[in-house]
């Protein structure tokens, strides 16, 4: 079966409703959080990639009771620390930077050693600003130059530590506080702001944890040892998903949008926000609060011209998923635009800052780039019409299926590879895609 997809001509218009699939990052951690919890947990719309199932194949090889249902998914376990394994076993964490790292957390209590690999994309990311603050819990890590694999020796002894972190990475603020879960004592947490999915879990089980918000740094503080108890919890649809079609929606002729159950967590509607800023004016209705976390439903409608933007970097955090789609409503703005302090993007499945330039290049539109920073020179009258193929991007999902949207938004002929990586955290991508209209070969 041919791994690629050939996009010939623009989307018609259109004016659907979409359901999304379940928020990736809160299946993950749903799963990770359930494998502590005492007794079975539930979860419904949880998200079927492979992101997600990599996760629950890890806490099975790690004892733990995972069944999996039509419309449910269920996780069994006897409490903290309650992992069963055999000697030195072997976790595959696939394509998942959140997994890995997280999960790295749970397992500074390993009883014996335990080694972690990945892919070939995640085995290129850096782990050491994970291993480095959950060593001073008392594990020790043996990495490969900072990377995968990673054979992790745990300690029956962890000690509470204080941790700051400065990078804005809820990825390794997370694993620290899933570490804290089974360290007697208060462990201290200074953290750039980023999403806070796992604070809001954590309060939602009314487990111990104090957040003090300041301006620009939250500082938490977590008791340890105490008893978690089932987290049953429906998963709201995924905004970094919607966010493809939010995209789509604004660079394409008299079309509509409406997208339902959408997670839009503060710390998560960044591109909202820098949309809003470019000329896109996305509504939010019916908002409810569910488990911390707030769902609405959106709605989004083409729009004629963007405004180029000298982008805040204080919103960067909140929309680090998505500034491939940005780029591309920049590519079509009056005038300048200027990203910075986005060396977090090549930190990615693939460094995301320098494949958003290429695909830019590739469109005929001019960039400077440099290691943090990116300036694109719109043109608003943009229109493709020569050969583009997209590949050797290490597989990322996200230049995948950002790049579908800019064939389907500019024109020209384009043949853009690797289709089997919307499996990692958007198998229906295509399938959606082709509701709203589009011609794929």
């Amino acid at each position: 079966m041919k791994n690629y997809v050939k996009i010939t001509k623009p989307i018609g218009s259109f004016n659907k409703n979409l359901e999304i699939e379940g928020d990736k990052s809160l299946s993950i951690r749903w799963a990770l959080i359930a494998s502590q919890a005492t007794g079975k947990s539930k979860s419904f719309n949880l998200l079927k990639s492979e992101d997600v199932l990599d996760t629950l194949n890890c806490l099975k090889k790690l004892g733990i009771k995972v069944k999996i249902f039509k419309h449910r998914c269920e996780i069994i376990s006897k409490g903290l620390n309650s992992f069963i394994y055999k000697k030195n076993i072997l976790l595959n964490a696939g394509n998942s930077g959140t997994l890995s790292r997280l999960l790295l957390g749970l397992l500074v209590h390993s009883k014996s050693k335990i080694k972690i690999k990945g892919d070939k994309s995640l085995s290129k990311r850096d782990f050491l600003r994970v291993t480095k603050p959950l060593n001073k819990f008392g594990a020790n890590f043996n990495t490969n130059k900072g990377r995968l694999p990673i054979i992790i020796d745990g300690t029956t002894l962890p000690k509470p530590i204080k941790y700051f972190e400065n990078k804005g990475s809820a990825q390794c603020k997370s694993s620290v506080m899933l570490a804290s879960l089974n360290t007697k004592g208060i462990t201290s947490i200074k953290a750039k702001k980023s999403r806070d999915h796992t604070e809001l879990l954590f309060k939602s089980l009314n487990l111990p944890i104090k957040i003090n918000k300041k301006k620009n740094y939250d500082f938490i503080k977590i008791s340890g040892k105490k008893k978690i108890r089932p987290l049953n919890y429906r998963i709201p649809s995924d905004i970094s998903s919607s966010a493809f079609f939010i995209v789509l929606t604004a660079l394409s002729k008299n079309s509509k949008l409406k997208i339902k159950n959408v997670n839009i967590n503060p710390t998560r509607i960044g591109i909202l926000k820098i949309l809003n800023m470019m000329g896109v004016k996305t509504k939010i209705k019916n908002m409810k609060i569910y488990k911390g976390e707030k769902i609405a439903d959106l709605y989004v409608k083409s729009i004629k011209s963007f405004k180029a933007i000298n982008c805040p970097a204080k919103l960067n955090s909140t929309a680090i998923d998505e500034f491939l789609l940005i780029f591309l409503i920049a590519a079509k703005a009056d005038g300048i635009s200027y990203f910075r302090k986005l060396s977090e993007l090549n930190q990615k499945e693939s460094p995301r800052l320098i494949w958003g330039s290429k695909i830019l290049n590739k469109m005929g539109i001019r960039t400077i780039l440099t290691k943090d920073s990116i300036k694109i020179y719109g043109n608003p009258n943009l229109k493709i019409k020569k050969k583009i193929v997209i590949n050797n991007f290490l597989k990322d999902h996200r230049v995948f299926m950002s790049s579908v949207v800019a064939a389907l938004s500019f024109g020209g002929k384009w043949k853009i590879f690797d289709k089997n990586s919307i499996n990692t955290s958007f198998p229906s991508f295509l399938d959606k895609i082709k509701s709203l209209g589009a011609k794929l070969n």
